[in-house]
């Protein structure tokens, strides 16, 4: 495997604010809460992601801004007059924004946690996140009540702490299903946490008195719900199974209309005797993803 190619030097360089030029306009930024916690993080921490620049040729000394606007338009507010920065290797701004990858909640988490541990003021944090004392020591919370194991399935994922919340009425084993169906969904939703909690047998809730249902749903409605979302839950799992197999076997048979179709003899016959058949055949040869 070949080593992959670094699109900047790397050497840092600081820059005065006047030698950087943005090249796209940033408008009302204030409004942004992004832009807030972008604002309260240099002026607590300092910037952490120095920002990624291109000479500007025939004008010595000036720098095209490639990646973060939003930083310099900050420093520029806070007053800071100069930044450190990374020189990029080409003049192109959309391989720094292709990919982002939002941090988990799960894992952000574990960074407060882990700051508060080492000494870190909850001042502090709230003021560099741009939130509440109360809000940091909520976030503190979040996973009271949450088994190990839904914790280690959920680790990754962008579930909202709302979700969370719903989980904590139920017990262990049945925090550990509704995390494999919602992974199983790709849907981290308090709504949908809801509709499980609803599914979920009384013998599994912490509290079953505690769990309300709306009153105009009666008995049998909530029976046949939770018989519903029985069998919803079984054929999901079954679907996670056989999923893997199906598409081997839907990928090779691609391969194989894909051969078939490159023999002009076999092309030539089944556009005489059976022309819709060709085209599904064509349809799914020229898939990319399945």
């Amino acid at each position: 495997m070949s080593n992959p190619i670094i699109g900047f030097e790397k050497r840092r360089i600081i820059l005065p604010l006047d030698k950087i030029l943005p090249i796209r306009i940033i408008k009302d930024p204030d409004n942004m809460h992004r832009y807030r916690i972008i604002v309260s993080s240099i002026r607590e921490i300092g910037v952490v992601e120095p920002l990624m620049v291109y000479p500007q040729k025939g004008n010595e000394g000036f720098y095209l801004l490639m990646d973060g606007h939003y930083r310099l338009h900050a420093l520029r507010k806070l007053g800071i007059p100069e930044v450190e920065c990374l020189i990029s290797l080409e003049d192109e701004s959309f391989t720094y924004n292709a990919r982002i990858s939002r941090l988990p909640p799960i894992q952000e988490h574990s960074m407060i946690a882990r700051a508060v541990n080492h000494g870190v003021s909850m001042d502090r944090i709230a003021s560099a996140l741009h939130k509440s004392v109360s809000d940091i020591r909520e976030w503190l919370n979040m996973l009271k009540g949450i088994s190990p194991e839904a914790v280690e399935l959920l680790k990754d994922k962008q579930i909202c702490p709302g979700t969370l919340k719903v989980m904590r009425k139920v017990l262990a084993m049945r925090q550990v299903e509704i995390a494999e169906l919602m992974i199983s969904a790709n849907n981290y939703t308090k709504g949908y946490a809801e509709a499980l909690l609803l599914g979920t047998p009384k013998d599994m809730l912490v509290e079953p008195e505690a769990v309300k249902v709306n009153k105009r749903i009666s008995r049998e409605e909530l029976a046949r719900m939770e018989f519903e979302m029985a069998n919803l839950e079984r054929d999901a799992k079954a679907s996670e199974v056989s999923y893997g197999d199906k598409m081997l076997n839907l990928t090779v048979l691609r391969a194989y209309v894909r051969k078939l179709l490159e023999n002009s003899r076999i092309k030539r016959f089944l556009a005489n005797r059976h022309a819709e058949m060709l085209a599904e055949f064509e349809r799914l040869a020229a898939t990319e993803e399945m």
